[in-house]
């Protein structure tokens, strides 16, 4: 019988470590051609809109389902969240239904985790200082990501609401037990990275690429429209390229798009994608001193992957609400 899993109930059972595991096989499948993922299907609505992301995901861990999640601006007025998510999981063999979940906190948590995985792969192992751009969410399991993979020890955030980032940043050094303060220096927190995240809802460049340090690997999460961007094209240009998937890159990822068009690179720049790091098809970092760019518009066998896990770590505790047939 299927189940229904609420925020509470996923919260209570999905640890980052899992997450980024799940998420890093989902990865490794992609890149060995074994899973079926669809473009997202857009759609619009009264007063908003939202997609559809499908996913299948072969092997030992893979998993059958799809997404959908909208975004409607009045709901703020209304009392009510702007942007909501469910995701159906199915049962890759049959098609009937195992779960139905709340997709929002599981969403968070599995862009955290490819940014895990992308540190894991490009990060220099002994990297210990993050920067981060943003304060919400995705600040947060980007934050608890690298610091599952990597022995981070100073975080300095970067916010424009320094409420937010003060608040931020007391949480976070509550949570995860490590020095995290308010960047006062923009351009000294870019060149203090040993990781740099950028998880900001920025429609322009954030800081100077010429900033950044050797060595350094730069998580970019945030932007994900061909107009928009957080990292100016001399960051783009100083960086060894790797996407989540190269394909919906260029069709949504502004932070390569444009320099693509601009001209300061062109596609051969663009190294690898991350399943080919995961496979050992293509090197991820190669010396300490070059500089690394993930970026990620999100992929829904990231979805599909996290909420296997999640239904698995749920029966074996005993946990979601039966739903009748």
């Amino acid at each position: 019988m299927a189940i229904w899993l609420n925020q509470h109930d996923i919260e209570s059972v999905l640890t980052m470590e899992a997450a980024i595991t799940a998420v890093e096989s989902a990865f490794r499948q992609l890149a060995l051609g074994k899973t079926v993922m669809p473009p997202r299907l857009g759609f619009a609505g009264n007063g908003g809109g939202g997609a559809a992301m499908p996913a299948f995901i072969g092997g030992d861990n893979g998993g059958l389902g799809i997404k959908v999640v909208t975004l409607f601006g009045g709901n703020a007025a209304k009392g009510l969240p702007v942007v909501n998510g469910t995701l159906l999981l199915l049962e890759p063999d049959t098609g009937r239904l195992l779960a139905v979940m709340d997709a929002g906190y599981l969403t968070a948590v599995r862009t955290g985790a490819v940014g895990g995985v992308a540190a894991k792969y490009l990060a220099r192992e002994d990297a210990k200082e993050v920067t981060i751009f943003g304060a919400g969410v995705q600040a947060q399991t980007q934050l608890m990501a690298a610091c599952a993979v990597r022995p981070i020890e100073r975080v300095q955030v970067v916010e424009l609401n320094r409420e937010t980032a003060v608040r931020f940043a007391a949480e976070m050094s509550a949570k995860l037990n490590i020095d995290v303060s308010v960047a006062e220096d923009v351009q000294q927190a870019v060149a203090a990275a040993d990781i740099l995240v950028t998880a900001t809802t920025a429609h322009e460049p954030i800081f100077d690429g010429n900033w950044l340090r050797s060595g350094v690997h730069i998580n970019g999460i945030g932007s994900h429209a061909a107009q928009w961007r957080e990292l100016d094209s001399t960051a783009v240009a100083r960086a060894k390229i790797i996407t989540d998937q190269t394909a919906a890159c260029l069709a949504e990822a502004g932070d390569l798009i444009i320099p693509l068009q601009d001209g300061t690179i062109n596609k051969g720049n663009i190294h690898a994608e991350l399943g080919q790091l995961i496979t050992g098809e293509k090197p991820g970092r190669e010396s300490g001193e070059e500089i690394t760019l993930f970026k990620s518009v999100g992929l829904a066998i990231q979805d599909v992957a996290a909420a296997s896990k999640v239904y698995h770590l749920a029966i074996a505790a005993g946990i979601g609400q039966q739903l009748n047939n």
